[in-house]
């Protein structure tokens, strides 16, 4: 049966693709057969993360991408963490509503996962879902961020190229410069460009770039120094580094789309020729192995120790009895050997 939903998946079967993430999100152990059958398969999808604040219009903008990308011919696959149900834990499903017109293209898979209270805007099933994605054929993968502002980071982990989108008109546009989301962009996008006051959130945000002059035109970017885009480059500028942009859309007319993805081709194209792209999968896969042994090691942890052991540590914690430090190091001792 597993081989059976490893070849569906390999032929892009929407059934099989839609019914293999359920399992790993419910945690079924035949999802892990299929994935190491699918394992091998992937490593060739482009995956581009858009966050940024709710209200900047992301859902649409990602949209607009899926459709760009489908007229120049290349399949694309959207996964949209949505906030948790408050009762069942399921998705919200908001994305999937927004993106109706998309549903029907044999070419546009769309899968909304629920956040399920996952830290930095991610749930811990993405990864897993992305190799199910990747090994189906999808060319671009779109990962949309919950929309949880400034605890988003997650992505940078995740994505190779990062799209953060800003809009006017969301408050004090001085906290573009305060919120550290913005230093694991790759390309920013101003959204609902036809708003008032747009020039002044692009100027707040080239001037966030160039406040970084002091390093020599760089800026902290992924963890590194990277080179940043002066706001009247000179046409014939030519640089090693990748000169992070400020680009407007409109994306409810869809303006300016075309712009957004010859620059996200023009980063995988970078990142391929620095060889920066190999860094960061290799970077993600670290990442990714030291989540997945933290996970298990705690499940084999809690597995040996006796049922109402747990029980007997959070009243201790309630009664102020123990520190958590003090519990934890009881729980090592119980559990060594």
């Amino acid at each position: 049966m597993t081989e059976s939903v490893a070849t569906q998946i390999l032929a892009r079967n929407k059934r099989a693709i839609a019914r293999l993430i359920t399992q790993i999100e419910n945690k079924q152990p035949e999802a892990q057969a299929a994935l190491s059958q699918l394992y091998p398969h992937t490593g060739q999808a482009h995956l581009v993360g858009i966050t940024g604040a709710p209200g900047t219009g992301k859902s649409s903008l990602v949209g607009e991408i899926a459709k760009a990308y489908r007229r120049r011919e290349k399949t694309v696959a959207i996964l949209a963490v949505d906030p948790s149900s408050p009762f069942s834990g399921g998705a919200v499903l908001g994305d999937r509503i927004r993106m109706q017109d998309l549903t029907h293209d044999p070419g546009v898979y769309i899968r909304s996962m629920a956040s399920r209270g996952g830290a930095g805007g991610l749930t811990w099933a993405v990864d897993d879902a992305l190799k199910v994605l990747d090994a189906a054929g999808f060319n671009l993968i779109l990962i949309e961020t919950v929309g949880a502002g400034q605890n988003e980071v997650d992505i940078v982990k995740t994505a190779h190229t990062i799209l953060v989108v800003e809009a006017p008109g969301l408050g004090d546009d001085i906290q573009a410069i305060k919120a550290g989301i913005l230093e694991i962009a790759d390309i920013f996008v101003v959204n609902k460009a036809d708003s008032p006051n747009v020039e002044r959130t692009v100027s707040v945000l080239q001037q966030m770039l160039g406040m970084s002059r002091g390093f020599g035109g760089q800026m902290l970017h992924h963890g590194k120094l990277m080179a940043v885009e002066s706001p009247s480059p000179s046409a014939g500028a030519r640089t090693s580094s990748w000169q992070i942009p400020v680009l407007k859309t409109v994306a409810l007319q869809a303006e300016g789309i075309d712009a957004v993805v010859d620059t996200i081709d023009c980063h995988y194209q970078h990142l391929k020729t620095t060889g920066e792209l190999v860094e960061r999968n290799r970077t993600r896969l670290t990442d990714e192995l030291q989540t997945v042994l933290q996970a298990e090691l705690l499940r084999r942890l809690l597995a040996q120790l006796p049922s109402d052991y747990l029980a007997e540590m959070m009243t201790g914690l309630v009664n102020k009895n123990l520190t958590p430090y003090e519990a934890v190091q009881r729980i090592l001792a119980e559990t060594a050997g």
